[in-house]
């Protein structure tokens, strides 16, 4: 080893990477109270917990490549989407987490306040807006309560050579929740392998839904990551997408 890479770093947390080893500082420490348990929990592969010394958790790197990530073109097979639907569906099958999760309420308040949010500092056009948060209203639904990832991004989920899943990482936002959700942070920017993903899952799912999800999704990152030093306005990211589910209508 001879430097230390950030990995990310924002307001909330940092990750650092030596070598193999990856170091995760975060100062509220039920987040990581969570990761550790969640990934305890989980019937998928899971980075190895290596020591945790607060505000610190030393965590093993995990073999293999990401899917991909939003914005860019994934390098990833049609085979390995299939596996991590699979994955996904090994997880949502499990026993319970002990904590919960989002409420409906909350949801549907958080995304009011975006959208009001959105229009006052012109971000995009109202009609943009508008019609996203339509779209995310078929996602404000009673669901069956999952183990659920709660960050699925594709460049959360590894795969081999082989592909194989190799591990799944970043835990922090693990709970009980929606289904669909996973899925479609799964598959967000990466619609071409949603129906790898959705075949690998085994179930009949609604797309609309996801596609809900995708809308709802976008329109509460987008200032989150503005201020936290991302652009959400970087090709293929959640502007983007925002914008293609606006010219859909």
């Amino acid at each position: 080893m001879n430097e230390v890479d950030v990995v990310v770093a924002h307001h909330d947390c940092a990750t650092l990477r030596a070598g193999d080893v990856f170091l995760k500082v975060d100062a509220d420490q039920a987040r990581t109270d969570v990761e550790v348990e969640a990934m305890a929990l989980a019937p998928v592969p899971t980075p190895e917990v290596l020591w945790r010394k607060p505000p610190v958790l030393a965590i093993a790197a995990v073999r293999g490549t990401s899917l991909g990530r939003i914005g860019e073109p994934s390098a990833a097979s049609s085979a390995a989407w299939f596996a991590a639907g699979a994955a996904v569906r090994k997880l949502h099958g499990a026993p319970l987490p002990g904590w919960p999760g989002r409420s409906l309420e909350n949801l549907a308040f958080r995304l009011d306040y975006e959208c009001e949010w959105l229009i006052a500092n012109d971000v995009l056009p109202a009609r943009v807006i508008s019609r996203n948060r339509q779209v995310a209203e078929a996602a404000l639904r009673p669901w069956t309560p999952v183990f659920m990832h709660g960050d699925l991004q594709p460049g959360h989920m590894f795969v081999d050579d082989s592909d194989q899943i190799t591990g799944v990482i970043d835990w922090t936002d693990a709970g009980q929740g929606d289904a669909l959700f996973d899925l479609a942070i799964l598959t967000l920017g990466h619609e071409e392998h949603l129906g790898d993903v959705i075949d690998g899952y085994g179930t009949d799912v609604d797309r609309d839904v996801i596609r809900a999800w995708w809308s709802a999704r976008c329109l509460l990152a987008v200032r989150w990551l503005a201020e936290h030093g991302f652009d959400p306005s970087s090709p293929g990211g959640e502007v983007d997408v925002l914008k293609a589910v606006a010219a859909q209508a």
